[in-house]
């Protein structure tokens, strides 16, 4: 672990993220991103920086994957899983969308914006879909 990959105690990785969603005529749309480097996708969210908070984290990494900036709600709490050897740990919020516009980068070549049913069909792991499922009723 170095100073540019902070870890807990045990070297978990810690990461934090949204499910970033926005209301276009009163129909919710969820934000996905999809990474070349996995080709997979997924919601927003990336390694914390060196004593950056979980939730400010969060924030950041929705700016720079999806060009957007957000209002949190609930944490939707954390997913721990396996990634490259190492147990990661990311913590997760509800973030209304509040503006901004996306552009391809190094990290991110693609965002959608899609109903929850087909956002959950996308979703690439089943560890995301499970995040949908904690939003509030009234968002999927």
């Amino acid at each position: 672990m170095t100073a540019a990959d902070p870890g807990g105690p045990d070297g978990t990785v810690l990461a934090a993220g949204c499910v970033l969603w926005r209301s276009v005529g009163g129909t919710v749309e969820i934000c996905l991103v999809h990474r070349p480097k996995y080709d997979d996708w997924s919601h927003p969210k990336g390694k914390l920086g060196p004593g950056e908070s979980a939730l400010a984290g969060a924030l950041r990494e929705v700016l720079e994957e999806t060009g957007h900036y957000c209002v949190t709600g609930p944490c939707l709490g954390t997913v721990r899983y396996e990634a490259e050897g190492r147990s990661k740990s990311v913590t997760y919020w509800a973030a209304e969308e509040s503006g901004g516009a996306f552009a391809p980068n190094h990290e991110v070549d693609r965002v959608l914006w899609l109903p929850p049913a087909a956002a959950r069909d996308r979703l690439t792991h089943p560890r995301d879909r499970a995040l949908l499922d904690r939003l509030a009723p009234d968002h999927t």
